[in-house]
């Protein structure tokens, strides 16, 4: 009987051992290769260039906090860089040229001027630089841009203007800084539409993307202007400047305007009931896209001549979203 208890403590002792879960594996350590890509990721610099520094201007600061956030995410080093305002085109060229005197791997910028940029950022892509457009382009071939397409979004602008505001009305354009394609852009898609419609252009000025500038340019256009029944604003910074003329000669309410960027400010003033729309843009991912695109060129990818990072017609209905 001793016998036969001993026998099934051993086969009892001997199914609990082949039932029991297997031990867990241990987690795998990081390979070779592993480690050293993300080595190599660190050591990639790219400097980011705006036209405008982010804080003086809504757009330009999520801008940076698309470029900043995905490069801390990818873990490369990004290092944004700005003029003191739009049209110091001087500026940004010496800004290029340090950072390339620095060392860099890519270039993403947004070009003050069309034509300007292009000698030193040619000598960047001799030397082996990764060059791309933000949100503006500047003239040079194969290089891709990523932005708005500011023709479509102008025009959203302007048939939105042209639905409540009567033909033959007059109507005035406040344009960016001339030299840049987006203000061309804007102008030209929002004068297309306006006459398109019917309306009547009775002037059409830059501000050069300034809100002070606004104000003072709506304030001479408002003084031969008096029968002036809607304004498209190439940027939210200048219609902002024109609301405040409006107001001060007591027209706002009389005067249709409509703005570009869908800024925080921008949605507040819609939803406020002065400006009446704007067209949104999506500054934050063509800083995030262009520095995950400029470390795929880093590494030899091809990339589509445009990446368009969409607009929106914003108005009291969907303004909310934007504040």
């Amino acid at each position: 009987m001793k016998k036969l208890l001993v026998v099934l403590v051993i086969l009892a002792l001997a199914v609990g051992a082949c039932t029991a879960p297997p031990a867990a594996a241990p987690e795998a350590a990081p390979t070779e290769a592993a480690a050293e890509e993300g080595a190599a990721m660190e050591e990639i610099n790219i400097v980011v260039s705006l036209k405008g520094p982010g804080g003086g201007n809504p757009f330009w600061a999520a801008v940076e906090a698309g470029a900043t956030e995905k490069g801390a995410e990818l873990g490369v080093n990004v290092t944004v860089i700005a003029p003191p305002n739009e049209s110091d085109v001087v500026s940004q060229i010496s800004q290029i040229e340090d950072q390339m005197a620095q060392g860099v791997d890519a270039i993403v910028i947004a070009p003050a001027d069309q034509d300007a940029l292009v000698p030193v950022l040619e000598e960047a892509v001799a030397d082996g630089v990764a060059v791309l457009f933000i949100d503006t382009k500047a003239n040079m071939e194969g290089i891709t841009f990523i932005g708005t397409d500011n023709l479509t979004g102008a025009t959203l602008a302007a048939e939105y203007i042209c639905e409540n505001v009567a033909e033959g009305s007059d109507v005035a354009i406040l344009t960016g800084v001339e030299s840049q394609t987006t203000a061309q852009q804007r102008r030209d898609g929002s004068q297309a539409g306006l006459e398109g419609c019917g309306l009547n252009i009775v002037a059409q000025q830059t501000a050069n993307w300034d809100r002070a500038e606004g104000q003072s340019v709506m304030e001479n256009i408002l003084t031969g202007n008096p029968n002036l029944a809607g304004v498209f604003a190439s940027n939210d910074n200048m219609a902002l400047g024109a609301i405040e003329a409006l107001k001060a000669a007591g027209v706002l309410e009389d005067v249709m305007i409509v703005g570009f960027d869908a800024n925080p400010d921008a949605a507040t003033s819609v939803l406020a009931g002065e400006m009446s729309a704007t067209v949104a843009q999506n500054p934050y991912n063509m800083g995030a896209l262009g520095v995950e695109n400029a470390i795929a060129l880093i590494k030899g990818e091809s990339l589509p001549e445009v990446i368009d990072t969409g607009t929106i017609l914003v108005t009291a209905d969907n303004a909310a979203d934007y504040e």
